[in-house]
Order: structure tokens, then C-alpha cells, then sequence
């Protein structure tokens, strides 16, 4: 079955008894035994509730991977990622990373002893310049939050295991249904579900996918020891989701080819970070190992005094967090997304007071495009 008719099927007609094409909602904590020492595979819902093992099966499938776990936030995801590691142990994360990646590690796992170097991962001399022999793992965005840069997963996996670091890839921006990384030798992926797998805004989740099986039972035991599970209603939400995932990901696609290419001649706009653009950084590698561009589009204007004109002004589109949904949202990274960054290091990064970001929906291209017209005046 090829992938875009893959995702369509997710769940469908698992339960054998009824027939039922929709996979049901198994709103219950705990499951009845048998008899004594017998189990139906499921016991209490922490460890496993049948409507979740779709959705953890389910992606799994779509990233080519041994196991899928399923948590209620993409960062609960990172946490249990991040919990693989011990006191002592280095990082290296990518430098423009979501600001609650940043948060997380600056504010919570620095405490526990766990380290980080944030680097630029599109350049893989700094990447080897920066590992220690306390070097333990790589977590990496492709395309990086907010400045689209683009990371070579191949080169990275060869650089990690020449050290013996596991690779970690955050593939929220593109899904399985553009790129799939652990095709290309990552260890662990990682999603924000909330995003463009549940496709509609409605439901926080979070998602890891283990190309082997010994990380994928490290990360089972972290899942159930720590709890941060995906309850059946927002599992079932996300199955609803991800069947119109290539549907929305060509649209989302080719409505910002559109938008990119128009940002680009716009007088206000000094730069348009977009990899589908011909001139961008990494346009080549991102041919190389992805199959589409995604849907998300950063600009920046040429006067700061731009930037909350636009917010006021756009109507179509909402001025809101998140991404990935059905809607376009427009957002400004340096006070909401990426604020917990100092600001000398946003300022460092391009992070600026200039910088918008744009996740193009899946409305009328022609739409988008005379509402942020209207907008940049």
C-alpha cells in the first residue's frame, strides 16, 4: 500500500466484533483480567488504552519504525526524550530551536546535570568542533524553527556515530509524509502532534517513534514510569486527523510555494526564509532528502515599526501560537514562540524584531495572498 493511502487507513476497522471503520474511543482507566495470570494485552491505560496503540502503531507505520509512543504535548515528548540521558551526559541541539526546547534543557535539565551546546547544525563544522567526549546526543530540527534552516540528516548520522551519540530528529515541520529520517539512520523521532499530524488545532499531543527496539523499550519504560500519556478522546482526535495528512500536506505545500515566492517581491519584505525557494540555504540537500517543502514560510520586514501593523491588520489570517493546522497563523517568534531565548543570543541567531512567521493554511492561495497584501499596506 503506497503511504498516501496508508495514512487513510490508520485504525480502520480494528475492532473485529462490531466491524466498526472509525476506531472506538476506549474511555476507560482499566481493562478486566481473564483469570488469574491472564491478560487481554491490556491492563490500565497509563501503560496501554487500545484507541492510543493506534495512533502509536499508526505512526509508527508512516515513520518506518520498530515503535511509536504517544504523549499528551510535543514537549512531554522531548521530556521522555530527554530522560534517555544521564547526569554527566553532553548535547548538541540545534540552535534555533523551539523556545520551550531551549526552556526545558536552560531551566529544568541543567539542574539534573544533563548539558547542552546549542550549534548550527546546517554547518557541519561547528557540529564537530562542538562534541565532547561527553557527547551523548544530537537533537535536531529540519527545517529549524523559525529560520527554516536545513540540516543534512545523512551527514549528522555519520558524524553522531563516529561518536557513539544517538541522533534525535524533530520531523513536526514536514511528517512522515515529506521526510522520514529514520530512513535515513536517525535514532529517535520526535513530533509535536498539535501540528500538522492532527491537521485542525483542536488537540495537544506529542509523539516518539524508535527505529530500533532496545530504544524503543528505553523509551516505552519512560513512558509508563512518568505517566505523560495522550488520553483515548485526543488519541481518537489525532486518528481523525492524520487520514487527511496528505491531502492537507500538498496543500499546505503548494499555498507556500505561492506565498513565498509573493513575499519575495514585496517592497516591505527584506527576506523570505522558505527552503522550497530556489536561493535558500540547503534548497538542495532538502530536495535531496525530503519529498515537499512543508507549509511554513518566515519573513522579515525592512521596519520593525512593520511588524505590529501586520498583526493589527490581518484578518483571514489569525495572529495566533502553533502551527501545522488547517488555518494560516502568523506569529512573531522574538515575543512569543522563541521568547524564553535571551535576547542577546535571538539577536545573534536573526531572531529579530523584523522577523515574522507564517504557517500557511490550506485556504485559497489567492486568499492568503491579498490578506497579507492588505496587511503590509
Amino acid at each position: 500500500m503506497r503511504l498516501g493511502s496508508q495514512i487513510v487507513h490508520i485504525g480502520a476497522c480494528i475492532d473485529s466484533s462490531t466491524g466498526a471503520v472509525s476506531t472506538p474511543i476506549y474511555q476507560t482507566a482499566t481493562f478486566r483480567h481473564p483469570a488469574l495470570g491472564q491478560s487481554t494485552g491490556f491492563d490500565y491505560s497509563r501503560t496501554q488504552n487500545p484507541t492510543r496503540k493506534v495512533v502509536e502503531q499508526g505512526i509508527a507505520d508512516l515513520e518506518r519504525g520498530v515503535r511509536g509512543f504517544a504523549f499528551a504535548s510535543g514537549m512531554a515528548a522531548i521530556t521522555a526524550t530527554l530522560m534517555l540521558f544521564k547526569p554527566g551526559d553532553h548535547l548538541l541541539v540545534t540552535e534555533d530551536c523551539y523556545g520551550g526546547t531551549f526552556r526545558i534543557l536552560d531551566k529544568i535539565f541543567l539542574q539534573f546535570g544533563l548539558t547542552a551546546t546549542f550549534v548550527d547544525f546546517s554547518d557541519a563544522n561547528q557540529v564537530s568542533e562542538a562534541i565532547r567526549s561527553t557527547t551523548r546526543g544530537m537533537l535536531i530540527e529540519t527545517p529549524t524553527n523559525p529560520l527554516m534552516k536545513i540540516v543534512d540528516i545523512v551527514k549528522m548520522v555519520g558524524i553522531a556515530k563516529s561518536h557513539n551519540a544517538k541522533i534525535i530528529v524533530d520531523n513536526t515541520f514536514l511528517t512522515p509524509y515529506f521526510q522520514r529520517p529514520l530512513e535515513l539512520g536517525a535514532d529517535l523521532v520526535v513530533h509535536s502532534g498539535s501540528k500538522y499530524l492532527s491537521g485542525h488545532n483542536d488537540v495537544v499531543c506529542g509523539l516518539i517513534v524508535a527505529r530500533e527496539q532496545e530504544l524503543a523499550e528505553r523509551v516505552g519504560f519512560i513512558q509508563n514510569a512518568t505517566g505523560g500519556i495522550l488520553g483515548p478522546q485526543d488519541a481518537w482526535l489525532l486518528i481523525r486527523g492524520m487520514k487527511t495528512l496528505a491531502l492537507r500536506m500538498d496543500r499546505h505545500h503548494t499555498n507556500a510555494i505561492a506565498v513565498a515566492n509573493w513575499l519575495t517581491g514585496h517592497p516591505k519584505v527584506e527576506w523570505v526564509y522558505f527552503p522550497g525557494l530556489v536561493d535558500h540555504p540547503g534548497h538542495d540537500i532538502q530536495c535531496k532528502q525530503a519529498g515537499g517543502f512543508g507549509g511554513m514560510v518566515s519573513f522579515e520586514v525592512r521596519d520593525p515599526a512593520t511588524v505590529p501593523s501586520v498583526l493589527e491588520r490581518v484578518q483571514m489570517i489569525r495572529f495566533a501560537e502553533s502551527l501545522g493546522g488547517v488555518e494560516s497563523l502568523i506569529t512573531f517568534p522574538a515575543v512569543q514562540t522563541h521568547a524564553d531565548i535571551p535576547q542577546d543570543i535571538r539577536c545573534r541567531l536573526g531572531i529579530s524584531d523584523c522577523l515574522l512567521r507564517l504557517s500557511v493554511g490550506i485556504e485559497q492561495p489567492e486568499d492568503i495572498i491579498e490578506d497579507l497584501a492588505n496587511a503590509l499596506g
